[in-house]
């Protein structure tokens, strides 16, 4: 950080005094100069704000509409990575998880991590568990790992529900073992990249299925496009990703995830099948643009060094 220093000097010259009285006085509003006319001056100053104000509005349509993209709907990626300086948010995991946590921050996007075979049975479980539920406002989530699901303005536990109307076949065995062999995928991809011992990385509470439509919101859990950093909202937080289930202008529009940087915003434009993961820190803050039409589902999966905050099995399961 930048320190600006003092320069030592002497007494000042009554020249110098006068200076830094004019500078810093407010008091006093200063004389009116000969044939100043206020009216015509406040026009000119009314004219400038509306000429300043359509600029900035139409530099804002373009740039939202031009956003630099880090991966585009219709490309196919094999493994594109982004190296980003870590922010001072791990510095106490640093002290804990000395070999987890993160030194080398970033983020990445895969198109081949995994099959479209596991992406669409994962679509069928996000569809099939948010039938029962579903927000009064734009989004709504399930996490199967706690049975949180959206339910008007609030959330209920999905497996108590089904238990208590005695349904058993909206989730099959063969859903959650895609659902554990997607998220093991995910964790080495992330040890990989990031170089960290897959050994030390657990999976970790919410991870879950969202689904996004332009609903108008009826409560904060619906507000999802508001900048924000993952750690921040969750401080066992380390390593981010998402399971894009959706594709980006086919099946809905709005919706892509954009990253905040200090020189220009980037996007991710969601693809079916594509994952996309990052450090949890500041680094990365990021939001999801408002979804003007259609439905966006996604699949959160989130990770942390902090064993006492893994997931030890799915609620019910004992995979």
């Amino acid at each position: 950080m930048a320190v600006e220093k003092r320069k030592k000097s002497g007494s000042k010259s009554p020249k110098e005094n006068r200076k830094e009285s004019e500078d810093t006085s407010h008091d006093r509003l200063p004389e009116q100069p000969s044939g100043f006319r206020w009216g015509a001056t406040l026009r000119h100053s009314i004219m400038r704000m509306i000429i300043i104000g359509i600029l900035i509005y139409t530099l804002q349509v373009v740039y939202n509409k031009d956003l630099p993209t880090l991966a585009k709907q219709d490309e196919e990626i094999e493994a594109r990575i982004f190296d980003r300086n870590c922010s001072k948010d791990y510095r106490e995991d640093r002290k804990k998880f000395k070999e987890c946590a993160p030194h080398h921050c970033g983020r990445g996007v895969m198109d081949k991590l995994l099959t479209r075979e596991e992406a669409q049975t994962l679509l069928k479980v996000a569809k099939s568990g948010l039938a029962y539920g579903g927000s009064n406002g734009g989004a709504s989530i399930l996490d199967l790992n706690t049975g949180a699901l959206s339910k008007g303005t609030s959330f209920i536990n999905i497996y108590k529900l089904l238990e208590d109307k005695g349904i058993t076949d909206v989730f099959s065995e063969k859903d959650f073992q895609v659902y554990k062999s997607v998220s093991t995928k995910i964790r080495m991809a992330i040890a990989t990249q990031f170089r960290v011992p897959y050994a030390k990385l657990y999976l970790t509470s919410p991870t879950f299925f969202s689904k996004m439509t332009n609903k108008p919101a009826k409560t904060i859990h619906d507000e999802y496009w508001h900048l924000h950093v993952d750690k921040e909202t969750y401080s066992t937080f380390d390593y981010t990703s998402l399971l894009y289930l959706t594709d980006y202008k086919e099946d809905f529009q709005g919706g892509r995830f954009v990253f905040v940087d200090s020189n220009g915003n980037k996007t991710v434009e969601p693809k079916f099948g594509r994952v996309s993961f990052f450090t949890s820190g500041s680094e990365n803050a990021h939001y999801v643009e408002k979804v003007t039409d259609g439905t966006r589902y996604a699949l959160t999966v989130s990770f942390t060094c902090d064993p006492s905050k893994a997931i030890q099995a799915l609620m019910g399961r004992n995979s």
